[in-house]
């Protein structure tokens, strides 16, 4: 890794090639990891309320801004290092369509506007939490992805601010379940992530993702699967608490379609073909049709 700048190539970038690889190093299809935010004021039965609506809407744009600058900055900082891969030369910063210094810029750019935006647009809770997501990402990017277990737990912990965010956002309170189902759905998710990638590159993890010749198949197995396990657990806990009313044994059922999504994706990381959360959620449609049945089912429960 290297925080130089004077590396880069030297042919200067046109100014809308500039924009395009600025766009392409953003990475706006792993925005579609912050509909998380909707986590909290859903599972609240808040969601349909416009202010709460509005807090969440802010709060989705303003966690793309902090993602898309951490991803700037990890560009700029392996861009030597970027140029020696097969595959990643072709990344803008490395090839030189975007320079380093600019994509320092953007990245400490639109990390600031994430805080800066959570405090006057929200409350100072959330813009707390956005500057430790922004704090926990650069020192992964420095150090932390170097180092095994760390490493997944600082993925996973992205994901768990994001669901907390939507609560802060609105001045929501998550409750116990809440934490624990999606704490550990994340866990579940990143472990899967590496366990998928380990089986997919094989003999070749070691050169093109060091860190995965740490791990071995039997462990990723096991973080993630006890992870799917204490998530499954937790929600099924919370599911399962009487409240005396129709409405609260329809949310009963939301366990059915929940348990056979997680079972779905189990089998699709058991082939290896989990690497990318958003496409296996996006792009098989048992998982979808799994999905939209639970989102009816619980949506029911709550909103009714």
């Amino acid at each position: 890794m290297s925080l130089t700048l004077d590396s880069a190539p030297t042919t200067a970038p046109t100014r809308r090639g500039l924009a395009r690889g600025l766009l392409r190093t953003a990475r706006p299809k792993q925005w579609t990891k912050n509909v998380l935010v909707l986590a909290a004021p859903v599972a609240g039965g808040r969601i349909l309320e416009a202010a709460v609506l509005g807090h969440t809407a802010v709060v989705f744009v303003l966690f793309c801004c902090a993602a898309s600058g951490i991803y700037l900055l990890n560009d700029a900082m392996d861009a030597e290092a970027d140029r020696a891969h097969p595959v990643k030369r072709f990344r803008p910063v490395a090839s030189g369509e975007v320079p380093v210094a600019v994509a320092y810029a953007a990245g400490i750019g639109l990390s600031l506007v994430a805080v800066v935006g959570g405090a006057l647009l929200l409350n100072g809770t959330t813009a707390l939490l956005l500057a430790v997501y922004s704090a926990i990402q650069i020192a992964y990017c420095v150090k932390l992805k170097h180092v095994a277990v760390l490493d997944i737990a600082v993925v996973a912990s992205g994901f768990l601010m994001r669901g907390l965010a939507g609560g802060t956002a609105s001045a929501i309170t998550p409750s116990q379940w809440f934490l624990i189902t999606v704490g550990f759905g994340s866990l579940f998710v990143v472990g899967a992530k590496r366990a998928s990638e380990l089986a997919k590159l094989g003999e070749d993890a070691k050169h093109t993702r060091k860190l995965l010749s740490e791990y071995s198949e039997s462990y990723l197995r096991f973080v993630w699967q006890g992870a799917a396990a204490l998530m499954m657990l937790s929600y099924c806990l919370w599911a399962l608490e009487p409240d005396g009313s129709t409405l609260g044994q329809l949310r009963m059922l939301s366990i059915v379609p929940m348990t056979l999504a997680v079972l779905r994706y189990a089998l699709i990381v058991d082939r290896g073909e989990g690497g990318a959360p958003e496409d296996v959620l996006l792009g098989d449609r048992v998982m979808l049709a799994l999905g939209g049945a639970w989102a009816v089912i619980y949506g029911t429960s709550v909103f009714l």
